[in-house]
């Protein structure tokens, strides 16, 4: 069998990389692992790709001029792992004749999951205690925030967003959603459906579910946080770029915002400069909401079955 190389820079499944080299193996790929932890840049990856036949792309700047120094050399095709494509440009892929597709309904549930886990933590200040008994031998008791009869609103009505709203329905709030291209409430009948911003100011959190495109960066801009009411808590397990970073800190500064709970950021890794670092109400992830070993498994191997069908139906 004439073996096609495969370049993997997801970081995901390169954290469980070895499980899946045998099974890709069996359909003609020869996988590669990527050194890397995050992301690679334009000048790395357009050093690496020409030498590869499929790539299977995680968070980096797969641009036009990437995929053109790619088809230069040996590269047909691509698979985006996960559910964002913001970072990828499809439609420099499609003029380019590059077969591209992403994985998605891979891990609704499960970055949902992480939603409800940082509202939670910020509620209750889990996290905030954590630190200071482990850090500062403390033994604090803060008080923190009832959710039964407080409300959320969510905005993305897609796979995480939906997975969020079930989840939210044994905790006795009211659900505000927030998505154009959704229509209704999908039978949950705890929903109430606007059009962003408006009901912000009821909210006693907010959480972003939904994929950034051009129509929503920074829709949570220093405007709309002046409409939200005094102690609101902030959630973002999507992507960064939907919340206007500056805007947010200077709330949380203030103290207009009272916390925030972020899997994302504009920047990742988070800068060592961020002030957001000296924010001891806030929790911070590492854009790993999908990151489960189930979850991996499932998308990794829909990635894989993806590439395997646009190389080998090309001659």
């Amino acid at each position: 069998m004439n073996m096609k190389k495969v370049l993997v820079t997801c970081p995901p499944m390169l954290g469980m990389f070895e499980e899946f080299v045998e099974p890709a193996k069996l359909l003609g790929l020869d996988l590669v692992a990527a050194k890397t932890t995050q992301v690679l840049s334009e000048q790395e990856l357009m050093t690496l790709l020409p030498e590869y036949d499929g790539w299977i792309i995680g968070d980096d700047p797969a641009t036009k001029q990437v995929f053109e120094v790619g088809i230069r050399g040996r590269l047909k095709a691509a698979v985006k792992w996960g559910i964002g494509i913001d970072n990828v440009d499809f439609q420099a892929c499609k003029d380019l004749g590059i077969p591209i597709t992403n994985t998605p309904n891979m891990f609704g549930g499960e970055v949902a999951d992480v939603g409800i886990a940082l509202l939670l933590g910020l509620a209750r200040k889990t996290y905030f205690i954590d630190r200071e008994i482990r850090n500062n031998f403390g033994w604090p008791k803060p008080a923190g925030m009832s959710v039964a009869g407080k409300k959320v609103g969510v905005v993305g009505f897609g796979d995480i967003g939906e997975s969020l709203v079930k989840r939210l329905g044994g905790f006795d709030v009211d659900v505000t959603v927030f998505d154009p291209g959704v229509e209704g409430d999908k039978g949950y009948k705890y929903v109430t459906r606007h059009e962003f911003p408006r009901g912000v100011e009821e909210l006693d959190f907010l959480v972003f579910t939904c994929a950034l495109n051009k129509h929503n960066y920074h829709m949570l801009n220093a405007d709309v946080i002046s409409k939200l009411k005094q102690g609101v808590m902030v959630v973002n397990v999507a992507r960064g770029p939907l919340i206007d970073e500056a805007a947010l800190i200077d709330a949380l500064q203030c103290g207009h915002v009272a916390a925030a709970g972020l899997d994302v950021f504009e920047v990742e890794p988070l800068p060592a400069s961020s002030p957001l670092r000296e924010m001891p109400q806030c929790i911070f992830g590492s854009h790993n909401g999908s990151n489960t070993k189930e979850g991996v498994r499932r998308a990794t191997h829909q990635a894989i079955s993806y590439i395997a069908e646009f190389l080998n139906s090309q001659r």
